[in-house]
């Protein structure tokens, strides 16, 4: 299966629930360590990471915290755990030692690309290329300056040797069914959805010519299945055959391609919107926040809307005022969902809890609604990009205000082809947005970016459902979204050097958190 095949909303699009602000910086470089260590094969006791000079990581993996994320991969603390506010005491605890750089890498292809030089406290060492592609998605690219093509879809079973050995290890490894084999450069690759037989990693670590062997468990669920789309029309002409509402749909295909149940899919849906939820509540209440730039005012516009003293107020306000809560708690490092980001994160919390508590949505419907979004997303996945390094933020905030387009469809009761035409033109109007993130901090301007994306979702549902055709077509519009992005200069693309970013105001903003040690 391809990766463009295992693409899964529960892995790729609505989720991970994570600690902010940024699903590349935080939840990827989770992945990365986790995956670094277990290749590792026993605990690291020294970790030198080197991030590429010209890249994103470079100006912003202290301000948006992928240096904690990547020591709580390495120690296998989950993203979730408090220790991740102090990772670096974690770290001492546990006698890892760990610098992070920035320098010219030899192959940085990605702008979140990194060279990772592993030391376990057995002696042993390997030498990792990795980079964070958007939404938490991760793909790890050399091992021992060996190609690789790892994603942590699947456990692994990565062995080094000669030609002939590593064929005959393939021989013995078998096929379950669900097993992929890649012999290249002295490397055997084995990827399979189940855990390895202990028996067979021992033939395979003794045969003779073979000189390491390294497993890893999967950081996702692993596919077992076929996806059953692979473009938005054909996802809504199958909706149409179906018979099916579009989250309905997106429920059938997870069940599939994770090989899980319908209740299965519908358990997680519900857990990580009640992690949505949660992250409105605290964010409005101001319990527990720590922005480094803004001061947060969430709270005080819902006020403002309730007490009536605003212009306009209204429906989209209150959404706007939850979408800005979501990001408060983002940026103070607290639980959120990302959907499918997580500097977009607070678009659809904000737009789902608004359709609960204001529209009456029953928990069924709305996890249906948090399904349509998620299927939208996976038209992104495929056609363009989540990460706003490669594209801008059109592809984060633009992609999260489509797919709150999509869920508020789906919520009224609104067919799948106008669910994909209200996700289409949200993103024909947040096409060219750049990512301009000042000092490299995921606050200004994606607070407000957020909030206004929830509103928008509202207003384009609004359109479709009250007449608007769009003639372009969602994936057409994701075509032209992804060339764009890409045709974006480097300064315009999440690397805080260009835009708003640039500014001299921006530029001397206190950081009421500049001088913190790591975590």
């Amino acid at each position: 299966m391809s990766p463009i095949d295992r693409i899964s909303i529960l892995n790729h699009v609505i989720g991970p629930v994570m600690r902010g602000p940024s699903s590349s910086h935080t939840a990827g470089a989770w992945r990365i360590g986790r995956l670094a260590a277990d290749l590792l094969g026993s605990p690291p006791r020294s970790a030198q990471v080197l991030f590429d000079s010209s890249g994103s990581y470079a100006r912003t993996y202290t301000a948006q915290g992928a240096d904690a994320a990547f020591i709580c991969g390495l120690l296998d603390i989950p993203l979730t755990d408090e220790r991740y506010l102090a990772a670096g005491e974690a770290a001492d605890r546990a006698g890892l030692a760990v610098t992070f750089a920035t320098g010219s890498l030899e192959r940085a292809d990605h702008p979140n690309a990194l060279v990772a030089d592993l030391t376990s406290i057995g002696d042993e060492a390997i030498v990792l290329e990795a980079r964070s592609v958007g939404g938490g998605a991760v793909l790890l690219t050399r091992l021992d300056d060996r190609p690789l093509a790892l994603d942590g879809s699947f456990h692994t079973l990565v062995a080094a040797g000669s030609q002939s050995s590593l064929a005959e290890c393939a021989e013995l490894a078998g096929d379950s069914g669900d097993t992929a084999i890649v012999i290249e450069e002295g490397l055997l690759v084995i990827e399979q959805g189940s855990p390895f037989a202990a028996a067979i990693v021992d033939r395979i670590r003794s045969h003779p010519g073979v000189t390491a062997v390294r497993t890893a468990a999967p950081v996702l669920l692993p596919p077992r299945g076929r996806p059953l789309f692979e473009s938005a029309a054909a996802m809504v002409a199958l909706a149409e055959r179906r018979q099916l509402s579009l989250g309905r749909l997106a429920l059938a295909y997870e069940a599939e391609l994770l090989g899980l149940t319908a209740g299965e899919v519908r358990a997680e849906i519900d857990r990580r919107l009640e992690v949505m939820r949660a992250s409105v509540r605290r964010g409005l209440t101001g319990e527990g926040l720590d922005l480094q730039l803004l001061v947060p005012s969430a709270g005080a516009v819902a006020a403002a809307e309730a007490a009536g003293t605003l212009p306009a107020g209204g429906l989209n306000t209150r959404s706007a005022a939850r979408a800005l809560a979501v990001m408060h708690v983002a940026a103070s490092r607290g639980v959120i969902c990302a959907a499918p980001t997580g500097g977009s994160a607070g678009v659809v919390a904000a737009v789902l809890e608004t359709l609960i508590t204001e529209r009456g949505l029953d928990p069924e419907r709305a996890g249906e609604a948090l399904l349509a979004a998620g299927a939208i997303g996976l038209a992104v996945a495929r056609k363009a990009t989540f990460a706003a390094e490669v594209a801008g933020c059109q592809v984060e905030i633009g992609a999260a205000g489509a797919m709150a387009a999509a869920a508020v469809v789906e919520a009224a009761g609104g067919s799948p082809a106008r669910a994909a035409g209200a996700a289409a033109i949200v993103l024909q109007n947040a096409m060219g947005s750049v990512c301009d993130l000042v000092q490299g901090i995921v606050e200004i301007p994606c607070h407000t970016r957020n909030a206004a994306a929830a509103s928008d979702a509202f207003l384009c549902a609004d359109l479709v459902l009250g007449g608007y055709t769009d003639p372009i077509g969602l994936d057409d519009t994701l075509t032209a979204v992804r060339q764009v992005g890409e045709a974006m200069p480097g300064e315009l693309r999440c690397t805080a050097r260009g835009g708003l970013a640039a500014t001299p105001t921006a530029q001397n903003l206190p950081n009421r958190r500049a001088g913190e040690r790591t975590g």
